[in-house]
């Protein structure tokens, strides 16, 4: 007679073999209904796209279709349906969760200068406003009605707002909102009051020019963390448009009660064998007459010690670099305590702290609301794990990628940014040094180190994008170590330029970059051009508070270089008017800055020759130096022999969200400067430069 354990198992073994079959079936006769999307789909010069985005070949695959992906020239477009359809240019992807769109509507208006822009707040139609948030620099116009509200047009002396007039009845009022004192805030409560309050995406500060200038029609989307998002990024699902705006989320072909329904019958086939098999081993083992009381110690130190692992990221590496765990990075920075803040910008805060195994670091920790948090984190580490140059800032590892927070881990620099000692601006923090005035010889020392690093960085197939004395720290020797690529882009050698969305910092954005879109390793040559007229003068990139033609030290630069007005420009701390060789060298010097800010990209040096050019500038050659000569060695000139720099290593491989890369050309000859920038100049390139 066949046992009782045997004869359930053989049972059970027989209701499986009938429900798997069943349960299959049924599966694949959901999945005959279900539409098939691929996981990316091609789009021309966009690239690979992903959901939320789909094409016209699969609509109901994701929220937002884009037209013209089967043709790789078309352009790229987005039409909303309605009462009154809308079209948007798409420009680019920037992230699964982000594109930046054109408005082609708006930007019919803003560029006829038609007042009908500001008729109304800037809001999105639908299907985009029920997916999708604007997060790209909103600004604040008022609306007023002229003839209603004539006691509050005239604002106070110093609350800086400025008058639009559009036509007979309403004017446009706006103000520059990095300047508002106690007075302009009176002022701009008095106009919610009494105008209309409409927002728009802007591209720069306002400033006394017509807002037709600021104001933009491109306008940055992000995915809204709805049910349809939270589907696809946390359920792995697909979110599949049904229509009226509604949606469902689709995993695996597979409904909610089937996926239920399978369990059961994949957890009652096979976990009541299991569970019969298991039972019958315990019970075999529960037969041993003794048991070792050192191995029972010996197991349970082993499972204590597997399962209380405080560092479980401990020893894992993330793009080459070492992960840290969030509780070592918190308690280094003492619970991110505000006291220990170094400074904060676009995309983080920076904190002091110290490992366990003594090392001192800055940990930034970026903004959990910043839309691009997750793609600077992988950017950041994708280059500086690849970089080694005295110059530029260590990166010591990162927390995952799946941490609580995104942490950025690099070497502590003790003394501050450039810009802190160039305007005399006090760090927040006291673990900082206090800023120092320069003397000369330092500032021209910062020049050749920041143009070496970039240099190096050119050599690597890499872009800055965000050059400017904020981003170069000192150390305690005053040696640079430039830092902050978030915003850095690799660099095919094979390629004149890389299409993509301008970004930078306002007063150092190459003004072709920001016109064309075209980022080449000349837009960090212009901001190292700026970084080196604020050496020269001490003065800030962007000063509100100098005339309209002045705001921009670029523009001031030149102005004041065309006008044989140099010297206006220098900080007399310098010593110029004293000193013949410091004269010397910062005349050589405002007179490369200049090369390096002309408007047409080709007419600027290669940082590897304003490398060259500061270092002869340094050693008494002024840079006057014929390029024959200097290579015979002939005359009275010393040869320079660059300092020895490692090979650059491989650059990392190419992201898969590249944007359109352009094809080579020649590069123009530049023209020769004259003798020096105290002498008049000839020049068709001024450089208003246009920040994004």
């Amino acid at each position: 007679m066949m046992a009782p354990s045997v004869y359930l198992c053989s049972r059970i073994l027989i209701l499986l073999s009938h429900l798997l079959p069943l349960l299959w079936a049924t599966q694949g006769c959901v999945h005959e209904h279900l539409p098939n999307c691929p996981s990316s789909f091609d789009c021309g010069y966009l690239g690979k796209i992903h959901f939320p985005y789909t094409t016209t070949q699969h609509t109901d695959c994701g929220l937002l279709q884009i037209n013209g992906c089967n043709n790789p020239r078309a352009t790229k477009t987005i039409l909303t349906k309605g009462r009154t359809p809308f079209e948007f240019e798409v420009i680019s992807v920037t992230t699964e969760s982000t594109i930046l769109l054109r408005d082609l509507d708006l930007h019919e208006r803003l560029r006829n200068k038609s007042c009908e822009a500001f008729s109304k707040n800037y809001t999105l139609p639908p299907p985009l406003s029920s997916s999708f948030n604007i997060i790209r620099n909103n600004g604040v116009l008022f609306r007023c009605n002229r003839n209603r509200t004539l006691h509050v047009m005239t604002p106070p002396d110093d609350a800086r707002f400025f008058t639009y007039p559009c036509g007979d009845d309403y004017d446009i009022l706006y103000g520059y909102s990095s300047a508002y004192s106690n007075n302009s805030e009176r002022h701009r409560l008095l106009l919610s009051e009494n105008c209309s309050v409409i927002y728009f995406p802007m591209k720069d500060l306002p400033d006394n020019s017509d807002p037709f200038t600021f104001v933009t029609s491109e306008i940055v989307l992000r995915l809204s963390d709805d049910e349809c998002s939270e589907c696809y990024r946390k359920r792995t699902g697909h979110c599949r448009f049904v229509g009226n705006q509604t949606f469902y989320c689709h995993r695996d072909g597979m409904s909610r009660g089937l996926k239920m329904g399978l369990g059961l019958g994949l957890g009652f086939g096979i976990g009541l064998p299991v569970i019969v098999i298991i039972g019958w081993l315990i019970g075999r083992h529960c037969k041993r007459k003794y048991y070792s009381s050192n191995d029972q110690l010996e197991s349970r130190e082993m499972y204590s010690d597997t399962y209380s692992n405080p560092d479980p990221e401990n020893g894992s590496i993330y793009f080459g670099v070492p992960l840290f765990s969030y509780k070592e990075l918190k308690e280094a920075t003492n619970n991110f305590d505000h006291t220990r803040v170094l400074g904060d910008g676009g995309f983080g805060i920076v904190y002091y702290g110290k490992l366990r195994d003594g090392r001192e670091v800055a940990v930034k920790q970026l903004y959990e609301h910043n839309f691009r948090r997750v793609e600077q984190f992988r950017n950041e580490v994708k280059i500086l794990a690849n970089l080694r140059h005295k110059n530029l800032v260590s990166l010591y590892g990162c927390t995952s990628r799946q941490s609580r927070d995104l942490l950025l881990v690099y070497e502590y620099i003790s003394n501050g940014t450039v810009s802190s000692h160039l305007h005399h601006s006090s760090s927040s923090s006291p673990l900082h040094h206090a800023p120092l005035p320069l003397s000369w010889p330092t500032r021209l020392k910062i020049a050749i180190e920041t143009a070496s690093a970039l240099a190096y960085l050119h050599a690597s197939d890499i872009i800055h994008r965000d050059v400017k004395t904020n981003n170069i720290l000192l150390d305690a020797n005053f040696t640079v170590k430039v830092a902050d690529f978030g915003l850095s882009r690799m660099f095919p050698n094979d390629a004149s330029h890389v299409s993509t969305a301008p970004q930078g910092t306002p007063g150092y954005v190459d003004p072709e970059y920001y016109q064309c879109y075209q980022l080449t390793s000349k837009s960090d040559v212009y901001s190292f051009g700026v970084v080196l007229m604020e050496l020269v003068s001490s003065k800030a990139a962007v000063d509100m508070s100098r005339s309209k033609e002045e705001v921009n030290l670029s523009n001031l630069a030149v102005r004041k270089i065309q006008e044989s007005a140099f010297g206006e420009l220098v900080d007399p701390r310098l010593g110029m008017e004293r000193d013949g060789e410091v004269r010397r060298m910062v005349v050589s010097v405002g007179e490369l800055a200049f090369q390096c800010l002309q408007r047409d990209r080709d007419l600027r040096p290669s940082m590897d020759e304003v490398l060259e050019a500061l270092k002869r500038i340094e050693i008494g050659s002024g840079g006057k130096v014929d390029v024959e000569d200097l290579e015979a060695g002939e005359g009275n000139v010393s040869t320079v022999t660059p300092a020895a720099t490692p090979p650059p290593p491989s650059p990392p491989p190419m992201s898969p969200d590249w944007e359109e890369v352009g094809l080579l050309k020649k590069m123009k000859a530049r023209p020769n400067s004259p003798n020096s920038v105290t002498d008049k100049w000839k020049s068709e390139a001024t450089t208003p430069n246009v920040s994004h």
